[in-house]
């Protein structure tokens, strides 16, 4: 488990932070990530310092249903990526726990065979309560990533099935897993994942039935009418194996060719970073609007009377909650 870490930072300490975050130190980027994770009134000024640094990686995120085999993919996509020299970061979104804080670290220990190289960085970041899996620290995390000069991100998300739509808000390419023995094709339609794919994987090749799942996702994708229009990005659908690597090297290679359909498609690339960034800008909206409002709302006094009350069963929350609001809409 990862607890918490609270380091306070001064002017000339955040400033060093900053400096050595841009050297690519790996224990400055550590002490990064967890400030904007844990420290918000310092994230912004920090985030604001190395800003103009970003947007040199290329973010990649991996998603898919639990149990899909994403960590152990992502660990074999690493190795693939070295290969290619690409610096790597991974950021694994984990479940948060309600009582630390902290995130479990079930995906670190499948990929035990890149912790040790010095060229990848990997961290376990709590989803902490977002719906989608993502919050926003993870998108502040990559950025330090990305500053710090790594040329990959990989991120994966927790895999909570429909919500994970929100990695498309944050990544440049979105790999979509499905593995044989969940439904076939149109199930996975009908989760509401499988439209925000640039590449749709059937991890877990090696077991029966998922080659009838290439060929229904084939099929279902050739009907698309944008497959038919000429220069947009036609979604590959590629065979993975974890236990014997079919189609690792397809996959690392048709990422990168996505990052040059990318540098060569201006007004698509435009469009996607168009809406990466309003959604950005209105998530840190909706965070600080909300955060503020409750904070000049109900102080910490005020919240112990009102969930004592709830708990000896003096009023429901519903009543609670429009206590607390009421003042607001006055």
């Amino acid at each position: 488990m990862i607890f918490s870490q609270s380091i306070t930072f001064g002017v000339f300490e955040l400033q060093n932070l900053v400096e050595r975050v841009l050297e690519g130190n790996r224990r400055a980027i550590a002490q990064a990530i967890s400030l904007v994770e844990n420290q918000p009134d310092k994230c912004a000024e920090f985030i604001g310092s190395i800003f103009h640094a970003t947007g040199k990686a290329f973010i990649v995120g991996i998603t898919g249903p639990p149990g899909s085999g994403k960590s152990t993919l992502i660990n074999n996509l690493v190795i693939e990526f070295r290969k290619h020299d690409k610096k790597v970061g991974v950021i694994a979104v984990d479940p948060t726990s309600p009582f630390s804080g902290g995130a479990l670290l079930g995906d670190r220990i499948r990929m035990d065979d890149v912790q040790t190289d010095s060229n990848v960085f990997i961290r376990s970041m709590g989803s902490r309560g977002s719906l989608g899996g993502l919050s926003r620290a993870t998108m502040d995390a990559v950025r330090v990533l990305d500053a710090a000069g790594y040329d990959i991100i990989l991120i994966e998300t927790v895999g909570a099935g429909q919500s994970e739509v929100e990695i498309v808000r944050t990544a440049h390419c979105c790999c979509v897993l499905g593995i044989p023995g969940t439904g076939d094709a149109v199930q996975a339609i009908k989760a509401g994942i499988m439209e925000i794919a640039d590449i749709y994987v059937v991890n877990k090749a090696d077991r029966p039935g998922a080659q009838e799942i290439v060929n229904e996702l084939k099929l279902l994708l050739s009907i698309d009418p944008l497959v038919k229009e000429e220069g947009q990005w036609k979604i590959p659908v590629i065979s993975t194996s974890n236990i014997d690597q079919t189609g690792i090297i397809e996959l690392v290679e048709t990422i990168l060719n996505f990052y040059e359909y990318l540098e060569n498609s201006v007004d698509f690339a435009h469009e996607r970073e168009f809406i990466r960034r309003k959604n950005e800008i209105l998530e840190i909206i909706k965070v600080e609007f909300f955060e503020n409002i409750l904070e000049n709302l109900v102080n910490k006094q005020k919240w112990e009377e009102i969930l004592n009350e709830v708990i000896l069963k003096k009023r429901d929350p519903y009543s609670a909650a429009k206590s607390i609001m009421d003042p607001f809409f006055r």
